[in-house]
């Protein structure tokens, strides 16, 4: 059987907020890191620091793009973390019930008894039957914030075809994570076609940190992976809206040009469909 080296998926893409995106592929609808409380809204976040003093909290900078009544349906949840209000918070939450969603091994098991929800571990592979369509999703490793689990996907289908070196043709969610040169592996199986990169340079103080802890990827982390795997397009998401982000659209704009990559993002406007590939 001939090798397939021609991609001819439609890949569309809205975002909505942080790191909440649709992605629709060849009409499976794709969704990430539900977020859909109002801006303004304060989350405790004391918990995720063991010796914290005081009550710690957050809050959203910006609505939500589009509101849960708004969404077309969604076949499957890509979770990166379900214990980061970020990445997903009670409002977002409910849109797990009776909901595909593959997310963490922790995150699976925190979210039971949902039995549509699949935890995945890094670089694991496994197949999912979405609307009809079979999905090979791979899990991708991830350094977030120390003490919680957090997931990246690759995801590749038949109609993503491979490239003309036979490597497969497929799509990357990173999830939130900081460089990492373990990542560099995917590029001996696969040939990267669109990343959707969490970005934003986030920053937190953190126990035993004498300045505060970078925690997710900035420009210059985005640039140096497109290079090492030889990616093909970047979606930035993950860069506006909550106070720990160092890095917002104009800082990264400005990365991107200096290092030369600025060609290969696409823009993504908030609440607007836009067609990536």
């Amino acid at each position: 059987m001939a090798v397939k080296t021609s991609f001819t998926s439609s890949i569309s893409l809205t975002h909505i907020t942080t790191a909440t995106v649709i992605l629709e592929i060849d009409g499976v609808t794709f969704l990430t890191d539900p977020v859909f409380g109002p801006a303004g809204v304060e989350h405790d976040i004391t918990h995720l620091f063991p010796d914290a003093k005081e009550q710690l909290v957050t809050s959203s900078l910006e609505d939500p793009a589009l509101g849960l009544n708004q969404l077309p349906p969604i076949d499957s949840v890509l979770l990166s973390h379900e214990d980061h209000c970020d990445n997903l918070d009670p409002v977002g939450r409910q849109l797990l019930d009776g909901r595909h969603v593959i997310t963490t091994m922790d995150g699976a098991k925190n979210l039971a008894p949902r039995p549509g929800v699949h935890g995945i571990k890094p670089w694991e592979l496994q197949t999912h039957n979405i609307r009809g369509v079979q999905y090979e999703i791979t899990g991708t490793p991830c350094c977030h914030l120390p003490g919680g689990e957090v997931t990246g996907f690759i995801l590749h289908t038949e109609a993503f075809g491979h490239a003309a070196d036979g490597r497969q043709n497929a799509v990357w969610v990173t999830g939130d994570t900081i460089y990492l040169e373990e990542l560099q592996q995917m590029q001996h199986k696969y040939h990267i076609k669109l990343a959707v990169m969490n970005l934003g340079a986030a920053k937190v103080m953190h126990p035993g940190q004498a300045t505060p802890l970078q925690i997710t990827m900035g420009g210059s982390d985005a640039a140096r992976l497109v290079r090492e795997i030889g990616i093909e397009r970047i979606v930035p998401v993950h860069f506006e809206s909550w106070h720990h982000f160092t890095e917002f659209g104009k800082e990264l704009r400005e990365t991107f040009e200096k290092e030369g990559i600025l060609d290969k993002v696409s823009w993504a406007v908030p609440g607007i469909k836009t067609q990536i590939l």
